[in-house]
């Protein structure tokens, strides 16, 4: 029952463990995924071209860190998600996707075999609808946790090894390498002056780096330290979405959502080869009839002549007729010139195909392009 007197409930914008910390450094805070977060510190353009050249330290907090354990943890896991887990060893980390019974995407996400548990990280803005959703579809004696009382950082860029070996963490595991003999999605635990890490090299920039999880509670003392090296700078949100568009990779809830499947968005292999036949997880029959017949539409790269950027929601043009829309797009500061992520029919989908993008009425000249638009830089021990 409700009255003239009654107002709608709004959650209040939540803080991050390391927001004073950020304010101190002179970042320009926005409201994203319900928390209040650095946008920027110096400028979107400097510190995304730091981050290319150097270390950038970035604070990913908001984003929902969880563990899943018991005896049959392994089989609940692949109940609900598309992963082979029985081919993830011990220490290695994996992309996975959270799918509804219909194939749409509730959430991509990384699984982590931490040994005798699993560790997931998922994405901010839809970590409580996760949480939901993995409670009602687990069985009762599997224990998920949620650790909401540890914070998470990357740092990422091509001296990311350099700075973090030089704080000196010392593996907890026997016969476990140091953080620079890492490869590419390779996890396990550290210790630091005592403080409880974990440390995965990876992350979201396409560049090399890891990402630390830290108790939040000594999260600002670590983030000092990493901020004390010549090669790191504390980096904004503005920085980690730029830098993830060059690299090609999808921002849930924009170039991946219930909408979008996976198959549609290129993500085929975060369905491995066994589910695929297998099937036997929420939404097969659709993705498994999607790899046999294809998919009407496709997710594109898109390089735009000019300087305009197109943004989210501008229409995609062959000629005169509409074939699809942007997902995502900006300004490339290491390339130069615009680019976007767009959804397109699939018969506009090859490499090179010319198309339209209309932006705010203006018609700008586009092309299919490969992506990533700037090649990764993942360290996978081969240099």
């Amino acid at each position: 029952m409700s009255d003239d007197n009654d107002s709608e409930f709004e959650a209040e914008t939540a803080t991050l463990p390391l927001d004073g910390w950020h304010r101190g450094k002179g970042a320009r805070m926005v409201e994203f995924a319900g928390y209040w977060m650095p946008v920027q510190y110096e400028g979107i353009v400097a510190e995304h071209l730091w981050t290319r050249a150097h270390a950038g330290l970035f604070d990913v907090s908001h984003m929902g860190q969880l563990e899943v354990s018991g005896e049959a943890a392994e089989a609940a896991l692949e109940a609900v998600l598309p992963i082979d887990l029985s081919t993830l060893k011990p220490g290695r980390q994996r992309y996975s996707l959270l799918l509804d019974e219909s194939g749409g995407v509730l959430d991509d996400l990384m699984v982590t075999n931490a040994a005798h548990r699993f560790y997931l990280v998922v994405n901010g803005a839809t970590k409580w609808d996760d949480i939901a959703h993995l409670r009602e579809h687990l069985p009762d004696e599997i224990t998920l946790t949620h650790l909401e009382d540890d914070a998470l950082l990357a740092l990422q860029g091509p001296e990311a090894a350099r700075a973090l070996a030089r704080l000196g963490l010392d593996p907890v595991n026997d016969g476990w390498p140091r953080v620079e003999e890492m490869v590419f999605m390779q996890a396990g635990p550290f210790s630091w002056n005592g403080v409880p890490l974990r440390v995965s090299r990876s992350g979201y920039t396409g560049e090399d780096g890891y990402e630390i999880s830290v108790p939040a509670a000594r999260v600002e003392t670590l983030a000092e330290a990493l901020c004390a090296q010549p090669e790191v700078q504390p980096i904004g949100l503005g920085a980690r979405d730029s830098l993830r568009l060059e690299a090609g990779l999808p921002l849930y809830g924009h170039d991946l959502s219930r909408e979008i499947s996976p198959i549609e968005a290129g993500l085929t292999f975060g369905i491995n080869k066994r589910r695929r036949g297998e099937g036997g997880f929420a939404g097969a029959d659709r993705i498994q009839r999607e790899l046999a017949e294809g998919t009407a539409r496709k997710s594109v790269g898109l390089t735009l002549e000019g300087r305009l950027p197109a943004r989210e929601g501008a229409e995609v043009y062959a000629g005169d007729a509409k074939v699809g829309r942007v997902t995502s797009g900006g300004f490339s500061p290491t390339l130069g010139h615009p680019i976007a992520m767009a959804i397109v029919d699939s018969a506009h989908s090859a490499e090179g195909t010319p198309l339209v993008v209309d932006v705010r009425g203006k018609r700008l000249s586009a092309a299919v392009a490969p992506m990533p638009f700037v090649p990764h830089n993942y360290f996978r021990g081969d240099r």
